[in-house]
């Protein structure tokens, strides 16, 4: 996404979020609204290429998103009026950002609920369970497979295990990927989550479980690193040997037995 439509979705995200927020329960039916609005757009090049005319006036915009969409929840209408009043320098990014602001519905929701937390520890462990298990996540990704295939085979395999908030989020980035790829897609969710929380992602792989304390300790230690709270997501991998890896947005931190002995083992070599 360019400067402009970066620009004009933040500019909407921004005076959208506390509509969000004070919608509460509502805020999983403003998302699912959203997304359908995303769903039409995405069929339709001709009403993309309606609602992003830099030709065309704002208001008249603004009504033909009220006449085709009018029937949705008025924050949702609000919203995507508000989208198709401002510029891109993409038709597709209309809808892209559409779906961000029905990913700010359902984070909101959670939020609500109390469960924002939680719907972001199932979101790191389906992403450490689509890492794992390759042909799984070769097969949820295959954009050669029809919307109905993925969300078939994401329903197969998570159906009933997730939080209905944990399970919209996944149908979106399996069903309409937009061009995403899926690991990447659940990472950017989680990252949103733990911003929403004030915190930063601390992504961790070590060779046992952590216990509470542990992670306590660890938080400690990369708040003080990093001046700021984290959120501790810990994937355990028996190859890993002892000691652990972390990693902060890009950067990596790599205390493991495994990468000493590739370090001791290349001096050697060398």
């Amino acid at each position: 996404m360019r400067g402009t439509s970066q620009a004009s979705r933040a500019a909407v995200l921004r005076e959208f979020e506390p509509v969000a927020t004070a919608a509460g329960e509502d805020g999983i039916l403003i998302a699912e609204q959203l997304f359908a609005v995303v769903d039409t757009l995405d069929r339709s090049g001709s009403l993309r290429r309606a609602l992003t005319d830099p030709a065309r006036p704002g208001a008249d915009k603004a009504t033909l998103v009220r006449r085709l969409f009018g029937s949705l929840d008025e924050r949702a209408v609000t919203v995507v009026a508000d989208f198709a009043n401002a510029r891109w320098s993409n038709e597709h990014d209309l809808a892209e950002s559409i779906d961000d602001a029905g990913e700010v519905a359902v984070f909101s929701y959670a939020e609500h609920k109390g469960t924002l937390e939680a719907v972001e520890e199932e979101l790191f462990r389906v992403e450490r369970a689509l890492t794992a298990e390759r042909e799984l996540l070769v097969a949820m990704s295959n954009r050669s497979a029809t919307k109905a295939q993925r969300l078939a085979l994401l329903e197969g395999t998570l159906g009933g295990k997730l939080r209905p908030t944990t399970q919209a989020l996944l149908t979106r980035v399996v069903g309409m990927p937009r061009g995403r790829r899926l690991i990447p897609a659940i990472n950017a969710l989680l990252d949103i989550a733990a911003a929403r929380r004030g915190r930063s992602v601390a992504n961790v792989t070590a060779a046992v479980e952590l216990s509470a304390a542990q992670r306590t300790r660890l938080g400690d230690i990369l708040k003080q690193a990093y001046g700021r709270d984290m959120q501790i997501n810990v994937a355990v991998d028996p190859e890993v040997l002892g000691g652990m890896r972390v990693q902060v947005g890009s950067e990596v931190v790599d205390g493991t037995v495994l990468s000493r002995l590739d370090e001791a083992r290349r001096r050697l070599v060398g």
